[in-house]
């Protein structure tokens, strides 16, 4: 068919414009590899390798237990110091928490009585302050539990809780975080290079001379969609089996297709999104700001960052109108719970409908104010 020549056309010179942008190649190439790791690694813990410093005033075998209770990757080895080097640790940032073990504090374990540690803490490092806090006295205070355990000292508790995971038992952040990050490099790149690719044909005038040619704008449109959202779908497969699944080793709970052939669609929502964009902006610039309104919201309520249920309940049902949330639901149910397509498949068909829509809307507003027609 001659539409379908057409935009096979136009794909064609839109890979090969794709191809000669080395800073657009280069950004897709980071962040499908080595930003995806970074974000998904990087979000598995709150902390890590933590700096902790004792001053053992008690010299005992729960002092000493007290350090070998702390280890990579929430914190470093611990070293000491004498009480005389604690403020000059902390102003000069040697480390972030110093626990001061008073003298006789075995000893008072052992006689019942509740003796108390004092825990010193630079909150100029606000995240390991704030969260390492609760690491560090959860730790220590358990390890003192265990030891009055041994000493017969505490009853054992009448009620023994096991919790069992079903998907994720070690409860590795990495695992949940890895989709999320997934979802995000597809919404972000897909609609810049979509919009991008319309603003550029504007900015250099070689939209007028497609529009002079046997074309139509729904074929110009398609061609850019299906072409960007090509180069990003190929840099997603890299990510799902290379990063996802090799370097960070996740485990799939369903099937890897069917994860991908929802991606597809989504794409093509996302890429219409793009297109409405790089329609609103007159230039590069408008485009950079509508990017910044649109792109957080995107990322923010799809339900990766926090959950749908989280959120307030006037915002939930203007969430159904955004199709990375239903595409967060089935990813999730795919990943997570081994969902089929008996499943899924309303997610999938809101997620194109959404995209049917958004594209739609574009090609209206393209043919009143680029064509004229």
């Amino acid at each position: 068919m001659r539409w379908g020549l057409n935009i096979f056309w136009l794909m064609g010179k839109e890979l090969r414009v794709l191809w000669r942008d080395l800073v657009l190649l280069l950004l897709v190439v980071y962040s499908f590899g080595p930003g995806m790791y970074i974000e998904s690694s990087g979000a598995g813990e709150a902390i890590n390798n933590t700096a902790v410093t004792f001053v053992d005033e008690d010299r005992s075998s729960l002092s000493r237990a007290l350090q070998t209770a702390l280890y990579p990757p929430y914190f470093l080895p611990p070293n000491e110091a004498g009480p005389d080097e604690v403020e000059r640790m902390l102003d000069w940032g040697e480390t972030t928490f110093v626990v001061v073990v008073p003298a006789g504090f075995e000893a008072d374990v052992r006689a019942g009585r509740s003796p108390t540690l004092q825990v010193n803490i630079d909150a100029t490092k606000t995240m390991q302050a704030s969260i390492g806090t609760g690491y560090l006295t959860s730790i220590l205070s358990g390890e003192v539990q265990r030891f009055a355990a041994r000493a017969d000292l505490v009853e054992k508790p009448p009620l023994d809780l096991v919790v069992r995971r079903a998907y994720n038992p070690a409860g590795n952040n990495v695992w949940l975080s890895a989709i999320s990050g997934l979802l995000n490099q597809l919404s972000m790149l897909t609609i810049v290079l979509t919009g991008a690719a319309l603003i550029r044909e504007r900015e250099h005038g070689t939209i007028e001379h497609l529009l002079v040619m046997p074309i139509s704008a729904f074929e110009i449109a398609l061609a850019k969609i299906f072409a960007n959202s090509l180069v990003i779908f190929i840099a997603f497969v890299f990510a799902l089996f290379v990063i996802v699944q090799g370097a960070l080793d996740i485990p799939f709970a369903g099937s890897e297709a069917l994860l991908i052939a929802g991606t597809v669609i989504y794409l093509f929502a996302a890429a219409s999104i793009g297109i409405l964009l790089g329609i609103l902006a007159r230039t590069m610039a408008q485009f950079a700001l509508l990017i910044m309104l649109v792109i957080m919201p995107i990322m923010i309520l799809s339900g990766g960052m926090t959950p749908i249920e989280s959120q307030p309940i006037w915002l939930q049902p203007l969430t159904f109108l955004l199709p990375s949330r239903h595409y967060m639901e089935f990813a999730q149910a795919i990943t997570y719970r081994g969902a089929d397509l008996a499943i899924v498949w309303p997610s999938f068909l809101w997620t194109f409908l959404l995209g049917a829509l958004f594209l739609g809307v574009s090609l209206i507003l393209f043919r009143r104010s680029v064509s004229g027609g």
